[in-house]
């Protein structure tokens, strides 16, 4: 299995090292060459086994031989024996035909435990093999980095650092970044927007001495081993219901288009998945595009869903290179345009996005509201990233006898302030968590700057000194 860029330019690479390389050196993202499938009779064969299984199942035909299928299958046990809840991703019914699909059972409360866990034991057991040590650089709206510190944090070969939007995450989010004590795990407030942070982690990546220099790596959805851990959730709950004999829909909150870009391997890879509808917050430049056929950049909307308050949805890049036949070159011109103009046309591709994907917005009032409708009507408790998608939900056609799954992407207690003006309650956290609130922070704060980050990845990143002693 060999993985190519969307850009066109960079060097064909195997699993294990699109695994460490992130973003590809020509500023693209990675694909496989090829679609991998599983077939009816597989899908079915899959019934009744453990998510960690289905993981296996799905992820091993990715991987080229890199990682055997018995060391896949260890990380996997290991990767989700941790998680709160024995299915690990639970199917819960909160109105005839709709179920929500809880993501939220790991250690950070977030969907990206589910990728982020089995992520660092494949990223350890490459460079483990190697006798190497990496230095990642990720840019957070909330739950990443949280979920890429916890599961890194007792990595042997790995120093993390994490820019995060200075006052634009919540109290949680932020504290699971900044408790954590371990020597190798950095948490850094950036003076700006997450498209800011999102944009120095690429900055960083396209400074190809830096880059090489501290051994940089990536956790964000930029990384392909991200996107397909998450595929296997999809898989997981269609088998629970019904497939590959019966068809789903399934409603994303969308940030970055990595979550739902997922849903779409999902589907090119066999599971019977008739709509997948993109759910934004009022951060809504995807479902304007959409609507519209133009892919344009405004100003970033403070919302009560700030894992949504994105302009720059890095994972659109895949889907369009896909939607176009792998033309890197109209790629390399869209993304051109965007960096100097903030945006560019779809032209034919709006239509097969139109058809691939459906879309809608929610507005603050429309998520509060969505948030005491389902708590009070069908006792369920939804997190505002949730409710967006809720909204989304009922604003698009569902599609006749096919299962609606909500992806329930982050715990309310995560929002306890959004929660509480919303409910007049406060959730409280898991047990587990008890401490969070009162434990010592530390983290830098640092302005919008290159230079600035990059000397601080520098100063910490160990890789450096194992280069130059």
């Amino acid at each position: 299995m060999s993985y190519i860029s969307t850009r066109g330019s960079a060097p064909v690479l195997g699993f294990d090292d699109v695994l460490l390389a992130g973003l590809a050196r020509d500023g693209g993202l990675y694909l496989p060459e090829t679609w991998p499938g599983l077939s009816a009779d597989a899908i079915r064969g899959l019934r009744g086994r453990s998510f960690a299984e289905i993981a296996v199942a799905v992820i091993h035909p990715f991987t080229g031989g890199a990682i055997t299928r018995d060391e896949l299958a260890r990380m996997a046990d290991e990767a989700y024996a941790g998680f709160g809840h024995v299915a690990v991703t639970p199917l819960v019914q909160i109105a005839p035909n709709r179920f929500v699909l809880e993501l939220f059972h790991g250690p950070t409360l977030a969907f990206k435990d589910v990728a982020m866990q089995l992520l660092a034991r494949l990223m350890d057991a490459v460079l483990e093999k190697r006798g190497q040590r990496a230095t990642i650089v990720g840019a957070t709206s909330g739950d990443t980095g949280g979920a890429a510190i916890e599961a890194f944090r007792a990595s042997r070969r790995v120093d993390v650092v994490i820019l995060f939007p200075d006052g634009r995450v919540s109290d949680v989010q932020r504290r699971m970044m900044t408790t954590p004590e371990e020597e190798n795990v950095h948490a850094v407030a950036v003076d700006g927007t997450f498209d800011d942070c999102q944009s120095l982690v690429k900055s960083m990546f396209n400074d190809h001495a830096f880059r090489d220099s501290v051994a940089l790596s990536g956790v964000n959805s930029i990384n392909w081993a991200r996107i397909v851990a998450q595929v296997s959730y999809y898989f997981a709950a269609g088998i629970a219901l019904g497939a590959p004999d019966r068809p789903l829909d399934f409603i994303v909150p969308t940030g970055n288009f990595g979550d739902i870009f997922a849903g779409h391997v999902a589907r090119r890879m066999g599971l019977p998945i008739r709509r997948l509808v993109i759910a934004s917050n009022e951060n809504d430049i995807l479902p304007r595009a959409v609507a519209t056929g133009v892919y344009e950049m405004r100003g970033v909307v403070a919302t009560s869903s700030p894992s949504m308050d994105i302009q720059i949805s890095s994972n659109f890049e895949r889907y369009l290179f896909e939607a176009s036949g792998r033309d890197a070159a109209r790629l390399r011109n869209m993304m051109g345009s965007l960096a100097a103009a903030r945006r560019f046309e779809l032209g034919d591709l709006a239509a097969s996005l139109r058809r691939d994907f459906d879309a809608a917005s929610a507005s603050e009032s429309e998520v509060a509201e969505a948030i005491r409708r389902v708590r009070e009507g069908d006792g369920y408790l939804l997190d505002p990233h949730t409710a967006c998608a809720i909204v989304a939900a009922d604003k698009t056609p569902a599609s006749g006898d096919a299962v609606e799954v909500v992806l329930a992407t982050a715990h309310p207690a995560k929002f306890p302030d959004a929660m509480q003006a919303i409910t007049g309650e406060r959730p409280g956290l898991p047990d587990r968590l008890f401490g969070l609130m009162t434990a010592p922070e530390r983290f830098e704060r640092i302005g919008n700057d290159l230079s600035e980050v990059e000397a601080f990845v520098e100063a910490r990143a160990r890789a450096v000194r194992e280069v130059t002693s």
